[in-house]
């Protein structure tokens, strides 16, 4: 089955994933929550984009689970309790997570609370919350998902053609190999989806690969017009950052908006891991390294290379399982054009109207910034999809 059957089947099956006992808390406490959640994050989150998606899985998660699990009972029906239950899981995941964070977060919790009617609902869905976050807190303890475990030390392969080593300018030594050893949320085992291995050297495919970088990617490039630099700085920054923007347009429009976080984030965090897998399995060389050693030792690509290998690219395994999720439960239009802002191009906004354009431009993006070929790129997206699709597919074992 294609992929593209593959989305359609799950998109059907999207509506089946768990059978809730009252529909989930209305989109504007999701709206409200999925904002504090960011705000958090990107306040008191860890240095790893990893540990990150494993904060919003695992609150949002918690969530998901106190509104949809049928052991909840008639507790769901009763007024109050859907919103009550999602922002005391989120809040209650958050403090343990982002201590740092919790006047703020008690905060929050209090306006939440403070507009719903005092009653068995409200208590309820107050206790679930806190029973599920709690719950998961303690079944995702040492899943090898902390900064230092995913940054574990990784000593440089020796020098040879086609494999990866340090990058200039600063040479920093491998990052991110540790989350190939993480446990995944859904994933059999980190391998589960590994692509084919990357073209040969000096192969058509690989000359070509190379060719497009140093033209297109150099940081003194003739042939790279000014839009394509845009698009690559607009790109430059964290997924998870990025897609923040992306992912909330469809919580304005899911039907089951913490479900729609949750599994969003679960197939982010299974992606990561299945991403430094296929890049440690690998070891490709970075094209910085490959051209220079190729015979222009000059050459410099317009953004600073990552210090991980080139395939595939991490950039796009997040762009294609997040295109993958967001169409398998939405569809693969968004009901209204929606806009995004990045870190690294400040005061530059794009809007788009579809979950697929922002991966094209991502594929784009890295080639243009002269840090991944563009075979590594697609890569990177194919695994990606694969990855959503596998975490639409069982989503039922979340609850």
């Amino acid at each position: 089955m294609s992929l593209v059957s593959a989305l359609a089947a799950t998109a059907l099956a999207a509506n089946t994933l768990t059978s809730p006992v009252s529909a989930p808390a209305g989109n504007a406490v999701a709206l409200r929550w999925y904002d504090v959640t960011a705000e958090t994050v990107a306040a008191a989150g860890a240095s790893t984009q990893a540990t990150n998606s494993r904060t919003w899985a695992i609150s949002w998660l918690a969530a998901a689970r106190a509104l949809h699990r049928p052991a909840a009972g008639a507790a769901t029906r009763r007024a109050g309790y859907a919103d009550a239950a999602l922002a005391s899981a989120v809040h209650t995941a958050l403090t343990a997570l982002a201590p740092s964070r919790v006047t703020e977060l008690d905060a929050a919790l209090a306006d939440t609370l403070n507009a719903i009617p005092d009653g068995p609902g409200e208590s309820s869905g107050v206790a679930a919350g806190q029973r599920e976050a709690r719950a998961l807190l303690a079944e995702r303890q040492n899943d090898g998902l902390d900064p230092a475990s995913i940054n574990a030390p990784f000593p440089a392969p020796a020098p040879a053609p086609g494999v990866w080593q340090p990058t200039p300018p600063a040479y920093t030594p491998a990052t991110q190999s540790g989350s190939r050893a993480a446990r995944p949320f859904l994933l059999q085992r980190a391998d589960q989806f590994r692509p084919g291995p990357p073209p040969e050297l000096g192969s058509p495919p690989y000359e070509k690969d190379l060719a497009e970088v140093r033209a297109y990617g150099s940081q003194d490039s003739t042939v790279r017009t000014q839009a394509q630099t845009d698009t690559a700085q607009f790109w430059l920054g964290s997924s998870l950052t990025l897609y923040t923007g992306v992912l909330r347009a469809g919580v304005e429009q899911a039907r089951r908006p913490a479900e729609l976080v949750a599994l969003f984030h679960v197939a982010l965090v299974d992606t990561q891991i299945a991403t430094s897998d296929a890049k440690y399995a690998y070891l490709r060389w970075r094209p910085v390294t490959a051209l220079r050693a190729g015979g222009a030792p000059d050459w410099t690509p317009l953004h600073t290379t990552p210090a991980h290998p080139d395939y595939p690219s991490g950039h796009n395994t997040y762009s294609g399982a997040a295109e993958g999720v967001l169409t398998a439960l939405l569809g693969p239009r968004a009901r209204r054009p929606y806009t995004i802002t990045s870190p690294t191009q400040p005061g530059a906004s794009r809007t788009y109207g579809d979950w697929s354009t922002p991966t094209r431009e991502n594929v784009d993006a890295r080639v243009w910034s002269g840090i991944h070929t563009r075979t590594a790129d697609l890569a990177g997206v194919r695994l990606g999809k694969q990855v959503g699709v596998n975490a639409v597919r069982n989503a039922h074992r979340l609850y």
